[in-house]
């Protein structure tokens, strides 16, 4: 998924655009399959000012909307 759509699709439901979700915006679409531990590495490499708690309630945010999916992944011994 695009930025735009990301960005289209967190207008529709009703959030602001600010600085911080519009650079989670694309590095999510710049990123697709990282985890969330990756796109906060990216995020931060980016813009140190912004928070994990701020990433991980924007990806929370997208989950809820519909726009990402969680893959969870269990690891074996």
């Amino acid at each position: 998924m695009s930025n735009e759509q990301i960005i289209t699709a967190l207008k529709s439901s009703g959030m602001r655009i600010t600085k911080q979700r519009k650079l989670v915006a694309d590095v999510i679409a710049e990123n697709d399959g990282a985890s969330c531990k990756d796109i906060c590495f990216y995020v931060k490499k980016k813009d140190d000012s912004i928070g994990t708690a701020t990433v991980y309630r924007m990806i929370r945010v997208l989950e809820e909307i519909g726009v990402i999916d969680r893959i969870d992944i269990v690891k074996l011994k």
